[in-house]
């Protein structure tokens, strides 16, 4: 693949920050948005702002066409069996609360558990506590590969569900979901999939992984943020009370009671944010005229490239080593603070996260504040790689 061809698509990484030309490394956190969404998303509000499946007038008609086009267009990237397992959400965390709510209120019984892997963000970990499980948590080892014995152990009776995440936004694990599902499956237990940090860089098919529910984010798939997808498979969905009461996910109000619409309509309460969808699903086109198998190959050339270059760093120690990753690098080098680091690559120019990263039970497994993490997509390239590597080399001498 020819890179420049795809950073050309990206206007933001001429940007120049403090005197050095942007290099975006904090791709896990929010990737950047091609020409094309950006225009897909000025374009609705400057020839088609209207709401949709409520008016009769043209502008009302087409946004609503197109609207549902990409609900279609959804399921077909992910592979769903019908487009009304297909929810529009505001993202990822959005997508697990409502499953969370609206779960915990159809099968919670007072006593229940909820199995999530030790490394999930704190999106798949506080709706479950809100919604008043006592979770479970699946241990992994130093290489950051989880434990599936240790898995099928928690399993009791009062096991509900499970939660876990595709692939790790700390560490770049991708975990075995097919077989996380497999093992659910089998003591009939239905499962939940963070997929935030896998949708960009991996082909997804929530039949062939057979979980009931797979929730993702535009923001982190080059789409605009305040959008993301809540797939449910049908028969649970049926199963499910709405998450929000309002408009359009009605079917009849009256004072004294008030009947549902069908699926999805009766979980997506409101007004949506029909520009974000829309640039959503021009977001999907950019990834399948690239290819997603080219994006991934682009990816892990960087994640093998980088590994090998900052492994010269004296002090250097990287947190998620396992054999099947994305492209996510945490590390920290000697004894310098994360935030630190962070802070004076900036100011070369080069955007990296530091922090604990919406991830505090994996920075206790290591005894660490947090890390740098430098995350890649499909326009970053090997001299964006060795810039880093020369930055840090600069800085640490300052830091020790």
């Amino acid at each position: 693949m020819n890179t420049d061809n795809i950073r050309n698509q990206f206007p933001i990484l001429d940007t120049e920050v403090h005197g050095h030309r942007l290099v975006y490394l904090d791709n896990a956190a929010t990737t950047q948005k091609p020409q094309t969404v950006i225009d897909t998303l000025a374009d609705y509000y400057l020839h088609l702002n209207a709401n949709i499946h409520r008016g009769a007038h043209h502008l009302a008609a087409e946004a609503t066409d197109r609207y549902e086009a990409v609900r279609r267009q959804v399921q077909s990237f992910i592979n769903a069996r019908h487009s009304h397992e297909v929810v529009f959400t505001r993202g990822t965390t959005e997508s697990i609360n409502l499953v969370a709510s609206s779960f915990a209120k159809r099968f919670f019984q007072g006593d229940d558990e909820v199995i999530v892997s030790g490394m999930e963000h704190h999106s798949d970990i506080v709706p479950w506590q809100l919604a008043g499980a006592t979770l479970r948590p699946i241990p992994f080892s130093d290489e950051g590969v989880l434990d599936l014995d240790a898995y099928e152990r928690l399993f009791s009776p009062k096991t509900r569900i499970v939660a876990v995440c595709h692939v790790s936004n700390t560490l770049g694990t991708v975990n075995p979901v097919e077989r996380i599902v497999a093992i659910a499956h089998a003591h009939g237990v239905p499962v939940l999939i963070d997929g935030a940090q896998a949708v960009s860089h991996l082909s997804v098919d929530v039949q062939a992984i057979g979980c009931d529910f797979y929730c993702f984010s535009g923001h982190k798939m080059y789409a605009p943020m305040g959008v993301g997808v809540m797939y449910g498979r049908e028969e649970m969905l049926n199963e499910l009370p709405p998450y929000q009461g309002g408009g359009e996910m009605i079917e009849t109000v009256t004072f004294e009671r008030t009947t549902y619409n069908q699926m999805p309509f009766k979980f997506e309460a409101g007004t949506p944010s029909v520009g974000d969808v829309l640039g959503l699903g021009r977001a999907i086109d950019f990834m399948q005229e690239v290819g997603i198998a080219n994006i991934a190959a682009i990816e892990a050339d960087l994640l093998v490239y980088a590994t090998e270059r900052l492994s010269a760093l004296p002090g250097i120690r990287f947190f998620g080593t396992a054999p099947h990753k994305a492209a996510v690098l945490s590390f920290l080098v000697g004894d310098a603070h994360p935030y630190d680091v962070g802070t004076l690559l900036d100011q070369l120019g080069i955007a990296v996260r530091t922090g604990h990263h919406c991830t505090q039970p994996v920075m206790d497994r290591y005894h660490i504040p947090g890390t740098v993490r430098a995350s890649f997509a499909a326009y970053n390239t090997r001299e964006e790689v060795d810039a880093l590597f020369n930055a840090l080399t600069r800085i640490l001498p300052m830091l020790q």
